[in-house]
């Protein structure tokens, strides 16, 4: 049993190795990391973590779309897979996002599908939180949500761009601080959240953005021009995924269901 689970380790830190060394090179510069994390007193958390992009202007402007905003959200379920080792995985259905220990049915948190906004100065993908065994049975059903926003800066010089890239948990009733204590969940769960979360933040140098394997939003132009009402155009002229892409249609952030 012992040598199968060394075998094991030694096979995932092999693939890490060669993922490693397959990494594009770094485009951008990461800046100013942040962790902001507090608890009401009701026991709802809410927590940020966020960091500053500087980029050349040009490629912020080739990404600056909802395809790569899709592709952006992509990313972040890509590098949590990746950094536990393949441990922890996400599942996707039409309607939910199952992130889950190998596989289900142990479900650690789920979310509703994704809902997206983009302008010309920011950018959002946020879904809710629906249920799971880290989540206490009164954050269930969308109370709370995890959202990436990316906002950008006013250029500080000619040809280059700086980005405000922030994730947050708000509204977030930890199951662990409920049934046993905060001070438990502050030294476990929450700390493992922010240091993958920095991590992720700290990965988009390399500007890898995660194919979605759906494309839902590959065909939308930029959103100046924005596009039609009809396709979800907002009144000040940004862009906003239509009302059913989240409940009756497959968003666009991973496989299609099997």
């Amino acid at each position: 049993m012992l040598s199968a689970v060394l075998v094991g380790l030694t096979a995932a830190l092999a693939g890490v190795v060669r993922w490693w060394l397959r990494l594009p090179p770094r485009q951008a510069t990461i800046l100013d990391l942040e962790d902001h994390t507090v608890s009401a007193p009701s026991g709802a958390v809410r927590s940020v973590q966020a960091a500053d992009l500087v980029l050349p202007a040009q490629a912020l402007e080739a990404i600056w779309s909802p395809a790569h905003l899709e592709r952006l959200a992509r990313t972040y379920w890509r590098f949590l897979t990746r950094v536990t080792l393949g441990l922890i995985r996400v599942i996707y259905t039409e309607r939910e996002r199952f992130v889950v220990v190998v596989a289900r049915p142990l479900v650690l948190i789920s979310f509703q599908a994704p809902e997206y906004e983009l302008d010309g100065d920011r950018g959002l993908v946020r879904w809710r939180i629906e249920r799971g065994v880290l989540v206490s049975r009164r954050g269930r059903g969308g109370v709370g949500y995890l959202q990436i926003e990316v906002r950008r800066c006013p250029d500080q010089s000619p040809g280059v761009a700086r980005v405000h890239v922030e994730v947050e948990v708000a509204n977030f009733y930890p199951a662990i601080a409920v049934s046993l204590s905060r001070r438990l969940y502050a030294a476990t769960q929450s700390r493992v959240h922010v240091i993958v979360t920095h991590g992720f933040l700290r990965s988009l140098a390399r500007l890898d953005l995660a194919e979605s394997r759906v494309r839902r939003w590959a065909g939308l132009v930029p959103p100046v021009p924005a596009p039609p009402a009809a396709d979800g155009a907002s009144p000040d002229g940004g862009w906003t995924a239509p009302a059913a892409a989240g409940a009756s249609r497959i968003p666009g952030d991973g496989p299609r269901p099997r």
